[in-house]
């Protein structure tokens, strides 16, 4: 149903559920990634590949006419978004190889940061004062999180500048999404976005000769899983609200994942919650219900 045609004047699900959805969705994706033997812009292909391979025949044959409809500045930005998403994952997969897991969340969880400076440049929308002050809010939960585990030097300090590309990448991303998904239907703009997404990621695994095939079961599964439910489910959840919110609420409500994370890390790996981590989830979730607060 979430990815199924046009979306009515008013939605039939109410969105806060479907952004809730999402933030469950994309919270599995670092439990995954864990999970997947391979190396990270392998396990990033695969995961938009598997995606796009379910979803570029399934608007071929639902959504053809629309997309062959589509204006061919439409197209360029969809194609637009794909790339920057692209990039979001290349860059910040790949960061976790040089710094510190907690480092590369705090500083990708910037992402509220850059759509509100980015916000007004591209997207044209005005910045509420509530927004405002979720992203400041969120922002400082993100540290808190991180608080005093960050790295300095070296191949760590380029891990750091991964993941802060990866974090403007993202905001990119969502405004380019944002203009399309007033017109668009989520099924169209996914599968053009993810399908992009797909082959650049794709052409650089090539590229760089990383193996492909012969991977474990377990790996192969977390390929399938991080597809079906971080990126189908997950993705597509926030590009569908996109349509009923602004960028910078579901900017910041993707704060929620390392809150997910976390607590799923706990259940699966038995990895100790910190006081840090309860006083950041804390301040991320306040963020969230501020910017929800401030939305039409």
């Amino acid at each position: 149903m979430m990815v199924m045609g046009k979306e009515k004047a008013i939605p039939r699900v109410n969105p806060y559920v479907v952004l809730v959805l999402g933030i469950i969705g994309v919270s599995t994706g670092s439990i995954f990634a864990r999970l997947a033997d391979a190396p990270a812009l392998v396990t990033a292909a695969y995961r938009m590949g598997l995606a796009a391979l379910i979803l570029v025949p399934l608007a071929a044959w639902k959504a053809g006419g629309e997309l062959r409809s589509l204006s061919v500045h439409d197209f360029k930005l969809a194609l637009l978004s794909g790339f920057f998403l692209a990039l979001h994952f290349a860059s910040w997969i790949s960061s976790l190889d040089y710094t510190a897991i907690a480092n590369s969340v705090v500083l990708v969880n910037t992402i509220p940061l850059w759509v509100g400076l980015f916000t007004p440049l591209i997207s044209k929308d005005r910045m509420r004062g509530t927004t405002i002050t979720s992203i400041i809010v969120s922002v400082i939960g993100a540290a808190i999180i991180g608080l005093g585990d960050f790295a300095t030097g070296g191949k760590a300090l380029w891990g750091d500048l991964l993941a802060v590309f990866g974090a403007v990448c993202a905001a990119v991303y969502l405004l380019c999404g944002r203009k399309l998904r007033r017109k668009l239907s989520l099924l169209s703009y996914v599968a053009i976005c993810y399908g992009s997404a797909a082959v650049i990621l794709w052409l650089i695994v090539l590229l760089l000769n990383f193996q492909i095939a012969g991977y474990s079961i377990q790996t192969v599964a977390a390929f399938w899983a991080m597809a079906l439910i971080s990126q189908l489910i997950g993705h597509s959840s926030y590009n569908w609200s996109l349509k009923w919110f602004s960028t910078s609420l579901v900017a910041v409500s993707l704060l929620g994942e390392p809150i997910g994370s976390t607590l799923l890390a706990f259940i699966i790996f038995d990895e100790g919650l910190t006081w840090t981590k309860l006083i950041g989830g804390l301040f991320i979730l306040l963020a969230i219900y501020i910017a929800a607060s401030g939305e039409k």
